[in-house]
């Protein structure tokens, strides 16, 4: 009797689960499904045979996996930096690095504005050196510096928490058998660190796949995915392409994230 009713105490607590389910996830994604159909099938595929978009789907995957790349590069030797070295203001110097977790995406492009724009501390330096005014924010460089900023912290926590975790003694193992430094970090450090880096890079990968703050701010002369989205159902309620260019970019953020959880599974397995 006992069993009986905690069995259906669990199902009663499970029906708000559900109802967020369907009403916040499962209807609207239905609905956007949907969109692309009732103007025409071929609708679906159209990132694919317009120009356009399938150049603004380029920019926004291969700024997405430079950011990744270096955000990886930076954070890690910065990250197991922190966790193998003690020093006065380690704990305050870590906060400062993770403070842009907190800034919204707009004030990060702003930040940029503030280095790169047409009034911004660069260019007026380059000019008062009669070198012309160096302008960066509102192009590639301008986006992958901000997207860099936002997405470094969480490398540098991700890669110091890890690092604290390794087992020093196979290090100590290591230079006991004449391992030197590069030798322990390629057969040590790198297989240890491999897991943070596949969920790091795949986290880091999707938000600035879907980041649309700070391309708001500084996407003016370098089109991504999320600003045209965002002008075709806002400046032409063009729905039926945004929702199929919406599809698009969750296919290619999803599958990255479903190849990082693959990885990361085979390295758990030893494979």
């Amino acid at each position: 009797m006992a069993f009986y009713t905690t069995s259906r105490w669990q199902q009663f607590c499970a029906v708000p689960a559900i109802v967020v389910f369907f009403a916040f996830w499962l209807l609207p994604m239905a609905r956007l499904f949907a969109l692309p159909a009732e103007k025409a099938w071929d609708t679906y595929f159209i990132v694919l045979t317009n120009t356009n978009y399938l150049l603004s789907l380029f920019n926004t995957v291969a700024l997405s996996l430079a950011v990744t790349a270096i955000s990886l590069a930076l954070g890690g030797a910065v990250g197991v930096f922190l966790a193998r070295h003690k020093f006065v203001g380690r704990a305050m110097f870590l906060s400062a690095l993770t403070m842009p977790l907190s800034f919204p995406g707009v004030i990060i492009g702003f930040f940029v504005i503030l280095l790169g724009g047409r009034q911004g501390l660069i260019p007026s330096l380059s000019d008062s050196l009669g070198l012309g005014r160096w302008t960066f924010a509102y192009q590639f460089i301008g986006l992958f510096l901000a997207y860099v900023y936002f997405s470094l912290p969480r490398a540098i926590s991700a890669y110091a928490a890890a690092a604290q975790s390794i087992d020093r003694s196979l290090e100590e193992s290591a230079r006991i058998l004449g391992a030197n430094r590069w030798q322990i970090i390629r057969d040590i450090w790198i297989p240890e660190l491999a897991p943070t880096t596949l969920a790091c890079g795949a986290i880091i990968f999707a938000t600035a796949m879907g980041a649309f703050g700070t391309a708001f701010t500084l996407a003016s002369k370098f089109e991504v995915l999320p600003i045209t989205i965002y002008s075709e159902f806002t400046n032409y309620a063009n729905f039926a392409v945004a929702a199929s260019l919406s599809i698009s970019l969750g296919l290619v953020t999803w599958a990255a994230l479903a190849l990082a959880r693959r990885r990361a599974g085979s390295l758990a397995l030893g494979i």
